[in-house]
């Protein structure tokens, strides 16, 4: 199984004693869906810069960091432009390593609260998980959805556009960074669609930082770029989230 929890040249830290911010995929070919956890990581970045993303930039080398409207502050501004974009120009679900667990169930099986029994060919039967965008607990994998933090349309207009077949699969199926894909109710994950932070949030006022945080993480984990009504957006929602999160770089 494909570990998601590797040593991360680049992480989204939330600290874990902040309460405010403290939160906890149904089964459909289309949907696009983030585990509980305190820390998050932006995972581990491949040094080949056409087939997986480069560290993020502005990133102070060997620790420090930066406060989450600094990280904001350092993702690259250009306008969206959505032409040419269909959804199967990012390949979603494979099974990277070979066992028989698609990016789906490896996501579901890495977040689960109550780890499922896994049968044959990877199928999920039993567990129990905790959506943090709404704060509800499911105990049926098929009524979650797993949500690209940043949906596969958004990063068509951020940037992925420009990049090979390769690259966009990479993205689609971004096991290296634990807050990339996300296991969340169907409900919200369909509320969200293909929406930035400027149009959508998630409803549980507990999920907003870390909301932004994985957010901003994403984005400057594959240079993904943010327009004028984002990045305000971004801004004005995190000035409540101070000293909540900090990008850093591992030594």
């Amino acid at each position: 199984m494909t570990a998601r929890r590797l040593a991360p040249i680049a992480a989204i830290l939330v600290a874990a004693s902040l309460a405010a911010c403290n939160p906890s995929a149904a089964q459909s070919g289309s949907s696009d869906s983030k585990p509980s956890a305190p820390a998050t990581s932006a995972g581990t970045p491949d040094a080949s810069a056409g087939a997986s993303p480069s560290a993020a930039p502005g990133a102070p080398a060997g620790g420090g960091g930066l406060s989450l409207a600094e990280a904001i502050a350092k993702i690259p501004a250009a306008d969206e432009n959505r032409t040419g974009y269909k959804r199967d120009s990012f390949r979603h679900w494979i099974d990277e390593d070979g066992d028989s667990c698609s990016t789906r169930n490896e996501v579901l099986i890495a977040e689960a609260v109550k780890a499922p029994e896994q049968g044959a060919r990877c199928t999920l039967a039993g567990g129990e998980w905790l959506s943090y965008y709404d704060e509800v607990t499911v105990t049926d994998a098929r009524k979650l959805d797993i949500d690209h933090m940043v949906p596969l349309a958004e990063a068509w207009d951020s940037g992925a556009s420009a990049w090979d077949a390769d690259r966009r699969m990479r993205y689609a199926n971004d096991l290296g960074a634990e807050r990339s894909l996300v296991a969340v109710t169907a409900k919200t994950n369909r509320s969200k669609a293909d929406k930035d932070p400027s149009e959508w949030m998630p409803p549980a006022e507990s999920a907003k930082c870390i909301y932004l945080a994985d957010w901003t993480g994403t984005k400057l984990r594959w240079k993904l770029t943010a327009d004028d009504k984002e990045r305000t957006a971004l801004e004005t929602l995190a000035k409540g989230c101070t000293n909540t999160v900090k990008y850093e770089v591992a030594p």
